[in-house]
């Protein structure tokens, strides 16, 4: 049976801000600013912020596949924001900021589910 690995300080902050991003997200997905940018793009938006929430789960459980999945999260997100010209630059900054401190504890994580 292998032992927990213990989660370092700077990723439970990185964690706990994307909850909190995910909390204030979410709610938009039914706004209809969003609905606006066509009939596509809540469902699309949607699963963007479902997916990331799930790529946070696996984050905080400290296990590779959540950095995984919030990598292809990133890049779908930012083509797809590129794609309806809403580009948001510190968003972007803070999604590297989250993607570098992920990889910088990667081989500490867990390869299992």
């Amino acid at each position: 049976m292998q032992a927990s690995i213990k989660r370092p300080t700077l990723i439970k902050i990185v964690c706990i801000l994307g909850f909190i991003w995910i909390v204030f997200s979410f709610p938009s997905v039914f706004s209809p600013a969003i609905k606006k940018m066509g009939d596509w793009y809540p469902a699309l938006f949607g699963l963007i912020v479902a997916t990331s929430f799930i790529s946070y789960i696996g984050v905080w459980h400290m296990k590779r596949w959540g950095v995984h999945l919030f990598i292809i999260i990133f890049f779908l997100k930012e083509t797809l924001l590129v794609l309806v010209n809403d580009v948001n630059y510190i968003g972007i900054a803070f999604s590297f900021f989250f993607l570098f401190t992920m990889l910088r504890f990667y081989k500490r994580m867990d390869l299992n589910l």
